[in-house]
């Protein structure tokens, strides 16, 4: 079975996408969308370029769309390719707002068509082994996160563009509030946030430095801090901690090398279980790179289609997460606690 293929948008993400289906056997690439109609990367410049997104989806008829272009897109790009008979992977955020996100799932499972969203640590053995390390000790949790980048240049430009649009704890935030629900599997009840506009650079209703706490039914709290700009601090940018009544687990490298580099942000290198009765140390060697972690993201969406997996408790979980930083953010905006109303997740038929 060969998939036809489109890629929408070719930065960083998109261009990854792109590669993980220039290299997958099962995979036709049948266009590439990009605004500027330019192809940066060499192995991809033999595709077909197209400028539109809609033009691209009816001129190529394909039967998977990748959708990694600015979150303002995202709902309605994921919408018209299922309701044109394409599955869809799209990159995180899923949307911009909850009912956004809400309408992309309802579609899926009204069309029958395959949603995967670029949740990239979830295909990464280093945090699916912290996930189970956490488990074994039981909840409740506490989650200590941050993911702060201290950006110049293109790095900054690139940042800038996304806020024009998404914060820092919403873009960043699904990945680890993603993590923090796989531990715990309980229900978020509030959310309380803050930040702070540390540039003259960016839109002045916007911040690019945020932090947030979620409270979950099980008594578990969870904190999560992102901030993007040549004013951030290189120390301790990278926490990533997980502590209960029993001990705690904590990735060792976060720390080390740049804060802006990509590769950096998935790593892990190590381990530390601390219990009260003793520490121990999980070597975690030859992780995969940014590459490897995108080609593992298309295998499986390419496996989802090919096998007909129930992505059911995928897409409901999607829509949790995005749903706990849009609360951070209007927590941000408002200056008052959100109260998250109804159960987001439902059970997998």
């Amino acid at each position: 079975m060969t998939l036809r293929v489109l890629i929408a948008g070719l930065g960083n993400m998109g261009a990854s996408h792109a590669l993980a289906h220039h290299a997958h056997p099962a995979s036709q690439i049948v266009g590439l969308v990009s605004r500027s109609g330019t192809v940066g990367h060499r192995d991809l410049q033999s595709y077909p370029i197209f400028a539109d997104f809609h033009q691209a989806l009816a001129d190529t008829k394909p039967d998977l769309v990748v959708v990694a272009t600015y979150t303002e897109t995202h709902a309605d790009f994921a919408i018209a390719a299922m309701e044109a008979g394409a599955h869809v992977f799209v990159e995180k955020p899923l949307a911009m707002t909850v009912a956004d996100a809400a309408r992309v799932t309802a579609k899926a499972k009204a069309t029958g068509r395959k949603l995967v969203v670029g949740y990239i640590l979830r295909h990464h053995p280093s945090w699916v082994r912290l996930i189970q390390e956490a488990l074994n000790l039981g909840g409740p949790f506490v989650f200590r996160m941050n993911l702060n980048q201290q950006s110049s240049g293109a790095e900054w430009e690139t940042h800038k563009a996304l806020m024009q649009t998404t914060s820092p704890i919403v873009d960043c935030g699904v990945h680890y509030v993603d993590v923090m629900c796989q531990i715990t599997d309980a229900t978020p009840v509030r959310v309380h946030g803050m930040g702070l506009r540390l540039s003259d650079e960016i839109d002045p209703n916007m911040y690019n430095y945020g932090q947030f706490q979620v409270i979950f039914d099980d008594g578990s709290v969870g904190w999560y801090e992102a901030g993007w700009g040549p004013m951030m601090s290189e120390t301790a940018f990278f926490v990533k901690d997980v502590v209960s009544p029993n001990g705690s687990v904590s990735i060792t490298d976060g720390n080390k090398g740049a804060s802006a580099d990509i590769d950096g942000h998935t790593a892990v290198g190590g381990l530390l279980v601390h219990r009260p009765d003793g520490d121990t140390l999980i070597d975690l060697p030859d992780e995969p790179g940014h590459q490897d972690l995108c080609d593992a993201e298309q295998a499986y969406m390419i496996r989802a289609i090919v096998e007909d997996i129930d992505l059911t408790r995928h897409m409901n979980d999607a829509v949790q997460s995005l749903a706990i930083c849009l609360a951070a953010d209007q927590s941000i905006r408002t200056g008052a606690p959100v109260a998250l109303s109804a159960p987001l997740k439902e059970t997998t038929q």
